[in-house]
């Protein structure tokens, strides 16, 4: 067979037999990229967890997808740390999981990230933490716009506690976690992103939000580097739309998760890639995203927002009526 092709080869002119092996390569590269993929979406196991430790702790733990977040480590075994701001949300989301998980140990820490005296939280979940064996944190906690506006229409209190909530809150409170995991050699890091700041080019109306999430990735990339050969993995979740409150979306569909759905496809992949997007159908809208021109790409965005904007504006003028 292979003399065959020798054979074939040699009859054949230079440019044919480049351009063969050319596309032979590529196809191959494309082949063996489709089935990382198919592995790493489908057959990759998850890590056992509690190897990390036998705490976790979250941020935002009351809704969306920090409260899945919540669940789907009690099941799989881990005592939760859970800090949130509404001692009464925070309350019932610790019996909810005792109840459902008795064997699990359960601590909440009231912090306000939007505080102005944020560094006073901080200690406080020093304080909590104190000689527990934190092996996961799960930065969740996180704001974004009422609705889509122009930067100049945003007011201060809005830009003050998107900087405060998205970028002080997880910078401060991993640098309160991260000193242990460096002490016990192991430990695990979750940031969660938003494909606003990585999957599409631009995000207008959603300036600083979008903004605030770039910091996150770039961030979390550098910590992953800093700290990979000490036993802790950093990593950055980069998730498109999931059914919750803060997307104000209610129903899940299959490129639109349910918070519950997400949190299961996120801990699968904890421990692995330094940036990635659990949903895989996301990856098909990303694939998408990137297939067409940035202008095609910044004006759908442009247009779809100044929708949500519209929407808003009268939302606001009815509740003034």
């Amino acid at each position: 067979m292979v003399l065959w092709f020798l054979d074939i080869f040699r009859n054949q002119p230079f440019w044919a037999v480049l351009l063969f092996s050319l596309g032979s390569l590529s196809s191959l590269k494309i082949s063996l990229s489709f089935l990382r993929w198919v592995y790493v979406n489908f057959l990759r196991p998850a890590k056992d967890l509690k190897t990390y430790g036998s705490w976790a702790l979250v941020t935002g733990p009351t809704e969306g997808i920090g409260k899945a977040f919540a669940f789907e480590l009690a099941r799989k075994g881990l005592n939760l740390v859970l800090v949130g701001r509404s001692p009464t949300k925070l309350s019932e989301v610790t019996r909810a999981i005792q109840s459902k998980y008795a064997k699990n140990m359960t601590r909440s820490v009231v912090v306000d990230f939007s505080s102005d005296d944020l560094s006073t939280g901080v200690e406080k979940i020093k304080q909590a933490i104190e000689g527990l064996d934190i092996g996961v944190l799960i930065n969740n906690a996180g704001i974004s716009y009422p609705y889509a506006r122009f930067f100049h229409e945003m007011d201060d209190d809005l830009l003050k506690n998107l900087i405060r909530v998205n970028i002080e809150g997880t910078t401060k409170v991993t640098h309160a976690v991260l000193p242990g995991m460096l002490e016990r050699k192991r430990g695990a890091i979750v940031n969660i992103g938003s494909g606003a700041a990585i999957i599409i080019p631009s995000d207008p109306l959603y300036a600083v939000y979008a903004a605030t999430k770039a910091y996150i990735d770039h961030f979390s990339r550098s910590l992953y580097v800093e700290y990979k050969n000490s036993g802790i993995d950093v990593q950055c979740q980069v998730p498109l739309y999931v059914a919750t409150k803060m997307a104000s979306i209610k129903r899940s569909s299959f490129f639109v998760p349910s918070a519950t759905d997400y949190a299961r496809a996120a801990l699968q992949w904890v421990g692995y890639d330094p940036r990635c997007t659990p949903h895989w159908p996301h990856y098909l809208i990303w694939g998408l995203v990137n297939s067409v021109p940035e202008f095609v790409a910044d004006a759908w965005r442009l247009k779809y927002c100044l929708e949500i904007r519209k929407r808003g504006q009268l939302r606001d003028s009815r509740k003034k009526e």
